[in-house]
């Protein structure tokens, strides 16, 4: 049975199993790994290249499973580059993988990693068709996937939890939800259409709207309060007003463009965290 459904051979077998990375939605998460593992006093990259390995092969799964659920289970996209063949080696694949870096995580550092790493595949996994039809899940599942990444790639390098890191990932978990929100809001009309309850949905595309800004607001509040208090840098004071920049010019656009602004800007936000905690190490502070 083919697992291609355009082309026959390697090289569109390949083509079809590359084009379920996505980097826009890929590298945030990857980058959240690493900057929780630079937050740890020291740094083992052998262990941080594992934890981002999982972290891939995390995303990879939620990819292919999103993709096999609306194209294959629901019909809602036009096309889709594996078949459900492809769809369910590809799924073998990244669980396998995952399930490596799990055992290579428990040797390197212990139960404490892999009980933190395994949630995002769960939520991976789980998203379609289970958790994308409730506004909460669906706004939640991968800025908490991006959460738990960054804690976890904190813990692979301490072997312990802290206020720091936790605290960053509270801030992704509130920011990138808002974000999800106008995100989701793109695709309104079609889900209302077949029922899939968005925050769009629940409470209307304006309302969304609203609580969208709220929410990125109130992120930004945090990394605010959290520099004047020196749990992080002062300098990470930057990386808010960059964002709500960002997001100033977002709140003219329509969905689509807004999503992108706000997407990229958070690339910037995450940057510029990066670079406070590297000219003043939070070891350093207070």
């Amino acid at each position: 049975m083919p697992i291609a459904r355009h082309g026959t051979g390697l090289g569109a077998t390949g083509r079809a199993f590359l084009s379920q990375v996505h980097p826009v939605f890929m590298l945030p998460p990857l980058a959240a790994s690493l900057f929780g593992a630079i937050l740890a006093s020291e740094f083992d990259p052998a262990v941080a290249t594992v934890h981002v390995l999982a972290t891939f092969a995390a995303v990879y799964t939620a990819h292919v499973k999103d993709g096999y659920v609306d194209f294959h289970v629901r019909g809602e996209d036009d096309d889709h580059p594996l078949t459900e063949r492809g769809c369910r080696i590809g799924l073998t694949l990244s669980t396998t993988l995952f399930a490596l870096c799990c055992g290579l995580l428990f040797v390197f550092v212990d139960w404490g990693a892999v009980a933190l790493t395994v949630p995002t595949w769960l939520i991976a996994f789980h998203h379609a068709p289970q958790l994308d039809t409730n506004p909460v899940t669906a706004t939640t599942g991968y800025p908490l996937g991006i959460a738990l990444s960054l804690v976890g790639g904190f813990y692979v390098q301490a072997a312990t939890l802290a206020a720091v890191p936790i605290g960053f990932a509270l801030v992704f978990l509130v920011l990138l939800s808002g974000i999800k929100v106008i995100d989701d809001a793109q695709d309104y009309a079609y889900d209302r259409s077949i029922r899939k309850r968005t925050v769009a949905v629940a409470v209307s595309p304006d309302r969304a709207y609203t609580v969208a800004y709220w929410l990125m607001a109130a992120a930004l509040l945090i990394v605010v309060g959290f520099a004047v208090a020196r749990v992080f840098p002062p300098t990470s004071v930057l990386a808010a007003l960059a964002f709500a920049a960002v997001a100033i010019a977002a709140r003219r656009a329509g969905p689509e463009i807004a999503t992108m602004l706000l997407i990229r800007g958070s690339y910037v936000f995450l940057a510029v965290l990066v670079a406070a905690v590297w000219f003043e190490p939070l070891a350093a502070i207070g």
